[in-house]
């Protein structure tokens, strides 16, 4: 018996975290179209239920009854797959994150990270390509070249911060910030960080992968009823994830306690403030940052740090 308890528990806690997720990220788009209605001095979605409550819900029952299309001449299985692993991705990722269950023991949680990050880009591509459209597949390259410039960033911010905790495991993000936070250490990192965190999820001001506001949808522009909502949902399973991320490298608190998520809304509240706010950059613009101000400022900051575990050491 106890034998069979250990199995189906971790199983049982996976499920109930994906269905938590899942119901956070209709949540979070409510949140969204609230957020943008009253910044463009309007009403959101106010209809279905109190106060428009029950309109994600409706959202997805509309979109997943849609008839699915094939493009002609598309590769239909790529075509098909891409969602449905794009989506797998965004939650799969969460299992790195230390729960108060105790899922999955990792002492490499911040390398499963970067892993599940970067096969991130795969799906993006796979999607533009197979669909067999010269605007989805532009769309997919311009995505592709955007995340991997930033993803290089990123992880060199992260060793940055490594360095001086010496471990992989993001418990150690907990304990070192007891009395200090890291935002307050490493100021300019957590800014550059949270810019990166915009660029990696394709949003705005950063969003040339869709160009949602004026253009017709980039890579998942031959997307349409289950296959749409499930890019949807992976890009949003992915902001609420980089939100909780940023909160624990930066603004470090236990994972169990209210206030750890009250700072992970308020960062997702940042996102959706920024596509409210700010106008799309211009693309050499932003290909330009990431070379050649944010790659030299991270670099300088990892030898910095580099040289402070050696003296300390």
């Amino acid at each position: 018996m106890i034998f069979n308890l250990d199995l189906f528990m971790p199983f049982i806690s996976s499920l109930m975290l994906i269905i938590f997720v899942m119901v956070s990220v209709a949540f979070l788009t409510l949140l969204e179209r609230k957020v943008l209605g009253y910044v463009q001095i309007r009403k959101g979605p106010n209809k279905i239920g109190y106060f428009g409550i029950l309109q994600p819900f409706c959202d997805a029952i509309k979109l997943f009854t849609k008839e699915q299309i094939l493009p002609f001449l598309s590769n239909s299985i790529i075509y098909y797959f891409s969602p449905i692993f794009s989506l797998f991705l965004s939650l799969f990722i969460w299992l790195c994150i230390p729960f108060l269950v105790k899922l999955y023991s990792f002492n490499l949680g911040v390398l499963f990270f970067f892993c599940c990050m970067s096969f991130g880009v795969y799906t993006v591509m796979l999607a533009g390509w197979s669909s067999n459209s010269a605007y989805a597949l532009l769309g997919s390259l311009r995505s592709i070249a955007q995340t991997i410039s930033y993803e290089v960033a990123l992880v060199l911010m992260l060793l940055s911060v490594l360095f001086l905790i010496g471990s992989f495991n993001l418990v150690y993000f907990e304990l070192f910030q007891k009395n200090l936070w890291f935002l307050i250490l490493f100021f300019p990192i957590g800014m550059m960080w949270m810019i990166s965190s915009l660029a990696e999820t394709n949003r705005t001001p950063f969003d040339f992968a869709e160009g949602e506001s004026e253009l017709v949808s980039g890579f998942n522009v031959e997307y349409g009823a289950g296959g749409f909502a499930l890019i949807f949902l992976a890009e949003y399973a992915s902001i609420l994830f980089m939100s909780m991320l940023f909160s624990m490298l930066f603004l470090g608190s236990q994972v169990c306690s209210f206030f750890f998520f009250l700072k992970l809304n308020c960062i997702a509240f940042l996102f959706i403030w920024v596509r409210g706010a700010l106008p799309r950059y211009r693309y050499d613009k932003l290909m330009n940052m990431a070379w050649k101000s944010y790659l030299p400022s991270v670099l300088y900051f990892l030898l910095l740090f580099v040289g402070l575990f050696i003296f300390i050491f």
